[in-house]
């Protein structure tokens, strides 16, 4: 796996990932950026959080339960200091669909966190981490 970042101009750059496809970060205001992107710390929860929903859909959809929306809320806290890496992340899965089994969602969320998410493995390291779900019965129409 390979990804290239390239400096545009102040404190602007693009990723540009193995898989042809790219993404722009910029820093804040205060620091010399024009707010053009997103932090490069939002990109390590945005990954997080995309590994982890593809864990959850996944799995869902192989225990068939009828899975129609997933979504992922994540909230992190960083240290004061510099490095100001993060110190807590939590995660919290809000899963829509008909009838679905909450024992399945649960085993869901522990073999993505535990087994299946490498960002999650990469950062359970050195970040504590929680996570929570909510499971919403889509009404049918």
């Amino acid at each position: 796996m390979k990804v290239r970042i390239k400096w545009l101009d102040n404190m602007s750059f693009v990723g540009e990932s193995g898989s042809g496809h790219s993404v722009v970060m910029d820093g804040s205001p205060d620091n010399g950026g024009r707010d053009l992107g997103v932090r490069p710390m939002e990109m390590v929860l945005m990954g997080l959080g995309g590994c982890t929903a593809f864990d959850i859909v996944l799995i869902l959809q192989r225990a068939r339960q009828a899975v129609e929306d997933c979504a992922v809320h994540i909230e992190a806290e960083r240290a004061d200091a510099i490095p100001a890496v993060f110190t807590k992340i939590h995660v919290e899965f809000e899963v829509v669909g008909k009838d679905l089994s909450e024992k399945q969602v649960a085993r869901a969320v522990d073999m993505s966190a535990e087994k299946y998410c490498s960002v999650s493995k990469m950062l359970e390291h050195s970040v504590e981490m929680t996570h929570s779900y909510k499971i919403v019965e889509k009404v049918s129409s």
